[in-house]
């Protein structure tokens, strides 16, 4: 099966993987942008999130396996390749086994190394919602609060909801996979993985998932890697400070 995508613009080749519990639509803005400069941006939705296909497999070996083809179905090489968080450890894992298809890559606010789960309250939230029960957009954020207490992260996550037919709600994710799964989502890299191409990692300086003792890290697995702070920013860099995030990556794309 093939992942869904919405494709931009026409010209190299630049793909964007969104983060956990995200979408592409969360990058539709952002992937507009870089389509102006000519590049053909695929904004695509990986398995168990978006319009995509929905699998009880869930780890970052199938996601790459996805990846690849979706490239190619779609005759990629030489592709851009950017990844957000648990989209960046996909866009790493691929960069690393399969080389010869990324030009550049480029890794926001995500290091290679192990994460512990912290996503539980967000899960739990999302499982408290019951679509026989909710009928509105506001009555789902008001159950959802109670579990996560952050206005612009239930946004976020409220952006899965759509109308499976009038009246009736639902989540585009596989809710169920990905809590079963959680655990994939903070995995390492393996320890031998290496990209030599060029290579940019982006973090927010309100964020902690990239922290300065990471560097070692990030350069024992790739060699080439720049390290660049987005101000102002925390772990949603690209939604936060969009203008120096566009720009930091223009520069280094071109």
């Amino acid at each position: 099966m093939q992942l869904h995508s919405n494709i931009l613009g026409e010209g190299t080749p630049f793909i964007i993987l969104h983060g956990f519990l995200g979408m592409s639509d969360n990058w539709k803005t952002l992937g507009a942008k870089f389509s102006e400069q000519n590049y053909q941006v695929h904004l695509v939705d990986q398995r168990n999130h978006g319009r995509s296909f929905h699998s009880e497999d869930f780890s970052y070996e199938v996601l790459v396996e996805d990846l690849k083809s979706y490239c190619d179905h779609n005759n990629l090489t030489d592709i851009v390749l950017l990844g957000h968080s648990m989209g960046g450890k996909t866009a790493m894992l691929f960069a690393t086994k399969y080389p010869e298809y990324v030009s550049k890559l480029l890794v926001a606010d995500i290091s290679p190394r192990f994460y512990p789960v912290h996503h539980d309250a967000i899960l739990n939230g999302l499982g408290a919602l019951d679509f026989s029960e909710l009928k509105t957009r506001g009555a789902a954020d008001k159950e959802l609060s109670r579990y996560v207490t952050d206005f612009g992260t239930r946004q976020f996550l409220l952006k899965n909801l759509y109308w499976v037919e009038k009246g009736q709600l639902g989540l585009r994710i596989n809710l169920s996979a990905l809590t079963e799964n959680v655990s994939e989502v903070g995995e390492a890299l393996p320890i031998h993985a290496e990209f030599n191409g060029d290579t940019l990692f982006l973090r927010g300086d309100k964020s902690e998932y990239i922290a300065l003792q990471d560097e070692n890290i990030i350069k024992a697995h790739f060699p080439n890697a720049q390290i660049t702070t987005i101000k102002n920013a925390g772990h949603w860099l690209h939604a936060e400070n969009p203008e120096d995030f566009f720009q930091a990556v223009i520069r280094f794309i071109k």
